[in-house]
C-alpha cells in the first residue's frame, strides 16, 4: 500500500487515534496547531472531496461533530477550524479533515505550528484524555 494516509487510517502504520469506526479513522496531527489538532480520515482511499460517497461523508461531518464538541469541553476552546485541503494542495494525497481547537487571538495560520511550544510531545497524553473523555461521552 503506497498511499500514507491509507496505511494510517487503516492501523499499517502507527498514528495516535483517538477515535475510529468501520469507514474513518481520526487521530492527532503529529505536529498540530493546538493540543487536540484531529485529522479525519476514510479508511478507503479517496483523494478529493467529491470522490466521497455519502456513507463516507456522513461518517467523516459526524466525527467532525462529535470531535469539535469534545474539544471544546476538553479544551474550553473560543472556537473550532474545520479545514480540508485539495489538489495540490493535499499533502497525504488521501483526502482529510482537520478539526483544529482555536482560541481567541492565536494567529492562527498554516504556517504556523506549535512545535515551538512542544505540543508534538505530548501527543500520548492528548491521546489518552480524548479517547478517555469519548469513551465517557458515549
Amino acid at each position: 500500500m503506497n498511499c500514507l494516509g491509507c496505511r494510517l487510517a487503516t492501523g499499517l502504520d502507527p498514528a495516535y487515534i483517538v477515535y475510529e469506526d468501520d469507514v474513518v479513522c481520526c487521530f492527532l496531527d503529529i505536529d498540530p496547531f493546538h493540543e487536540g489538532h484531529t485529522l479525519i480520515l476514510p479508511k478507503n482511499h479517496v483523494v478529493e472531496l467529491e470522490e466521497l460517497d455519502k456513507k463516507t461523508l456522513m461518517a467523516v461531518m459526524d466525527a467532525a461533530k462529535m470531535l469539535a464538541s469534545v474539544l471544546k469541553q476538553i479544551y474550553k476552546v473560543d472556537g473550532i477550524s474545520i479545514c480540508q485541503n485539495g489538489g495540490s494542495c493535499n499533502d497525504l494525497n488521501h483526502f482529510h479533515l482537520h478539526v483544529i481547537p482555536r482560541f481567541d487571538g492565536d494567529g492562527f495560520s498554516w504556517e504556523e505550528s506549535l512545535r515551538r511550544q512542544n505540543a508534538d510531545k505530548r501527543l500520548d497524553e492528548v491521546q489518552s484524555t480524548i479517547r478517555a473523555f469519548i469513551l465517557k461521552s458515549t
